[in-house]
């Protein structure tokens, strides 16, 4: 994805080397997104039709939490905005006055697509809420948010990887399959080369850490201090496996489900042809041995004979992701678990801040100061809106569960959750930085775990609630009309492949 990046925008101005390790693949479990992806395919000038029948790729409408409040019970939190009447939002008319037990489906209409199996695109195309949302510029970036686009993408992150190193070898970029066994720095304590095992030393300007958890540019070499999340979030491993399926036939959902267990949660992310299914789990109250026997449970006949992969997490963040001239992307600079599938959106955010403060021959520590600012920023805002799905959680069946209630909680966030016990989450009140997640999404938290009761605002009940009403209704007759009308997220996806 950087090497991809970094040639379009900047093209044959610079000269960018991937040296890809021989004998250690990509982990390869991320395969679910959120919708600010599309920017990125859109920077790279890539259509759909270009690449998601290359990965395997299929759409995301939300993530779908089941079990997470009782067993049994489930809502979805979707791609979308909620619509707002006279001030308030529609869940706090919602909360109010019930039209039904399930305000997913009453206040979004994602829900009820989801609910149904339905392509957010109709046949001809074109997208299921017209043209909002949708930008036909070649380039665009997180910057350009100014709506909620409805969806995001699963694919194969390894075939994506794959499709991607191809892509920026056609603009250029050299492609080095070596192992590096070294790291040379200079006085300043800067690297100078990386020395190969087979290509003797590469140097260069600017080292980009892509090397996973392992940090081997930015920590082993650097030093940098990693700065760990696990006195708030308490899952630390996860183990995976990759189910096969008949594409031609059967059920495909448009979201990724989130199933509460004994000790954590298990994500299941249908692609074309598969399932990416994995338990993520924390080793204090669950064995490896333990999981993977519950994550084969889950999964049923299919999982016989399949090769589990066995994950070790390690949850926070480094210190600083630029020091000096190294600056690490995705898991080097940090991670905060697969639940909201915030992974690949790191990666993205962190290369398109890094072309925002590309550095000159200056080396201007603002530039590094900066950096470090908005991906600290945008990653301790992730953490506390993981934190508060634990927290809010309502089931308490397990050990695991009850102490999930009781870790430290940032202390900004505990303030936030007092003030929330009286008024829903709004932009006044949620996490301040960017962080890729809007207020909508803490109110479909809030509401949906159900472990603090949700109230509507106050002044809500002294309203006059007709246009709320009227808006209901609206919303209602729109989700039975797509119901009907929309294809099958299989029937769409079918004329891609």
């Amino acid at each position: 994805m950087t090497a991809s990046y970094l040639k379009v925008a900047f093209g044959d101005r610079i000269a960018v080397t991937v040296v890809e390790s021989a004998r250690i693949g990509a982990i390869g479990v991320g395969e679910a997104t959120f919708s600010t992806i599309r920017h990125f395919f859109e920077y790279l000038g890539l259509e759909e039709h270009e690449w998601m029948p290359s990965c395997c790729a299929t759409y995301k409408l939300g993530i779908r939490f089941q079990d997470w409040r009782k067993p049994g019970h489930h809502f979805y939190h979707p791609f979308e905005r909620q619509r707002v009447v006279d001030g308030f939002g529609l869940t706090d008319w919602w909360l109010d006055n019930p039209r039904s037990d399930s305000f997913d489906r009453d206040c979004f209409l994602i829900g009820t697509l989801c609910d149904n199996d339905k392509s957010p695109r109709r046949l001809d195309g074109s997208l299921f809420m017209g043209t909002d949302g949708e930008n036909t510029a070649y380039r665009t970036t997180l910057s350009e948010q100014d709506t909620q686009f409805p969806y995001a993408y699963h694919f194969d992150a390894s075939l994506l990887a794959d499709f991607l190193r191809d892509f920026a070898v056609r603009r250029g970029t050299r492609h080095v399959v070596d192992d590096v066994v070294d790291v040379l720095q200079d006085d300043r304590g800067w690297i100078s080369q990386v020395r190969t095992r087979a290509h003797g030393s590469i140097g260069g300007d600017l080292f980009i850490d892509c090397t996973g958890f392992s940090g081997l540019l930015l920590g082993r070499a650097m030093g940098e201090p990693f700065e760990s999340y696990q006195g708030s979030l308490l899952n630390d491993r996860a183990v995976a496996l990759r189910v096969p399926t008949d594409r031609d036939r059967g059920h495909l959902p448009p979201y990724t489900t989130a199933t509460a267990q004994d000790a954590g949660w298990i994500w299941s992310i249908p692609l074309f042809d598969r399932i990416g299914t994995g338990y993520v789990y924390a080793e204090d109250y669950c064995s490896p041995e333990d999981a993977e026997r519950a994550l084969r449970d889950f999964v049923g006949p299919e999982a016989e004979g399949l090769e589990a992969s066995h994950i070790r997490m390690r949850i926070g963040r480094s210190r600083r992701s630029w020091v000096g001239n190294c600056v690490a992307i995705g898991l080097a600079s940090g991670f905060v678990e697969p639940l909201e599938s915030t992974g690949i959106f790191f990666i993205q955010h962190g290369i398109e801040q890094l072309v925002k403060h590309f550095p000159d021959a200056n080396w201007e520590e603002s530039l590094r100061d900066s950096y470090n600012r908005v991906i600290n920023r945008c990653m301790d805002g992730v953490r506390e809106f993981l934190v508060l799905h634990y927290y809010l959680a309502a089931r308490v069946d397990t050990q695991y569960w009850r102490d999930s209630k009781s870790v430290q909680l940032p202390a900004a966030l505990a303030e936030r959750i007092e003030h929330w016990r009286s008024k829903l989450p709004d932009t006044g009140s949620v996490y301040p930085h960017y962080h890729g997640f809007e207020p909508y999404s803490y109110v479909c938290m809030f509401v949906g775990l159900g472990g603090i009761p949700a109230r509507p605002s106050t002044v809500v009940r002294y309203l006059d609630a007709t246009r709320a009403q009227r808006e209901f209704d609206l919303l209602a007759q729109q989700a039975s009309r797509l119901r009907h009308s929309l294809p099958t997220h299989r029937e769409y996806l079918a004329q891609m492949y």
